[in-house]
């Protein structure tokens, strides 16, 4: 059996359909479907009796992943899977995959789309026009400007190249440069405090882990050039929200702009609120039409190699898809 949790797919929809022809009964159980059934994220796992489960971005614990014993591979729709206790999917035996690059065109675009929003002030003009006014402040070209990337991965690189087709200086940091990438675009790579100092923009392209956890903290913030942004489509963690807010409260930055934040829903009684300067969008940057069918049939491709015996293509846990024996 096949549990499917992922909040935007369908009974009858392409991902289905390609298990079903594959050989594999299916059932939904999305958050929207558990509320309706009281049924929580493992009695769902343990009803289903699920061989694997297509997941999006519930907390997959060591509880939820040791409610099947039969339980064979969590297959994450999107490239990020700080959601799944790997340790304890490796411990039972469970491939962890997901799907990286699938929505790395979306993401770019979103944060282009942040920072013309930031740089032209654009939802808070529309916002005065909305409430009667008319005012016309002066806003900024990005050409000319430097955006300093963080995280010169799949969508590092494709925000890389947006910004250079844009007319702006681009630097970069990661700590894996991928030199033909640095000759044929053109960007600079710098250390991370060079970036922070001479970026009119950063934008965060990072995985959450130990190393980067409030990476962006108070004297990261300090670094950034007066008058920047901040740009985080990442994760949340990765940016000290508490010393955003207190630099933000400083003008030590012209504004922010995240489509993640540490607690999602960004809390009522976040400071971030507070700040006309800050823009936050609810965790839209890769939801597209096409980057979710992506990632999502790539997602079932995945849960159908490993229950057929064959690795999958992109497997977070190496050595536990192998031991896997075929399942129908």
């Amino acid at each position: 059996m096949v549990l499917v949790t992922t909040a935007y797919l369908e009974p009858d929809g392409e991902v289905d359909r390609l298990l079903r022809e594959a050989g594999f009964r299916t059932v939904f159980a999305r958050a929207a479907d558990r509320r309706a059934s009281e049924r929580s994220l493992p009695a769902a796992v343990t009803r289903a009796k699920a061989s694997a489960i297509v997941a999006g971005t519930d907390a997959f614990t060591a509880e939820v992943l040791g409610a099947s014993p039969g339980l064979r591979v969590v297959a994450r729709c999107g490239a990020g899977y700080d959601n799944v206790d790997v340790a304890a999917a490796t411990r039972h035996g469970i491939a962890v995959t997901h799907t990286p690059g699938a929505n790395r065109q979306s993401v770019a675009e979103h944060v282009l789309g942040l920072m013309v929003s930031c740089a032209r002030g654009i939802p808070q003009n529309v916002a005065e026009v909305r409430a009667g006014g008319w005012s016309q402040p002066s806003g900024r070209e990005l050409a000319g400007a430097t955006l300093g990337v963080v995280g010169l991965g799949s969508i590092g690189r494709a925000v890389a190249r947006l910004g250079r087709a844009l007319g702006m200086r681009v630097v970069g940091h990661d700590p894996q440069l991928d030199a033909a990438f640095l000759k044929e675009t053109g960007v600079v790579a710098l250390a991370l405090h060079e970036v922070l100092a001479e970026a009119d923009f950063v934008t965060l392209h990072l995985a959450l882990d130990a190393s980067t956890r409030h990476l962006i903290d108070g004297a990261a913030l300090r670094r950034m050039r007066p008058g920047a942004y901040l740009i985080n489509t990442a994760r949340g963690g990765i940016v000290d929200e508490e010393a955003l807010a207190d630099a933000l409260a400083g003008g030590l930055l012209a504004g922010a702009a995240l489509d993640v934040t540490e607690q999602e829903p960004l809390p009522a009684d976040s400071r971030l609120r507070a700040f006309d300067n800050v823009l936050v969008t609810g965790h839209i940057a890769g939801a597209t039409v096409q980057a979710r069918a992506r990632s999502s049939v790539l997602a079932a491709r995945q849960v159908i190699d490993v229950l057929s015996g064959r690795p999958p293509a992109h497997l977070v846990n190496p050595g536990c898809a192998a031991a896997h024996a075929e399942v129908r």
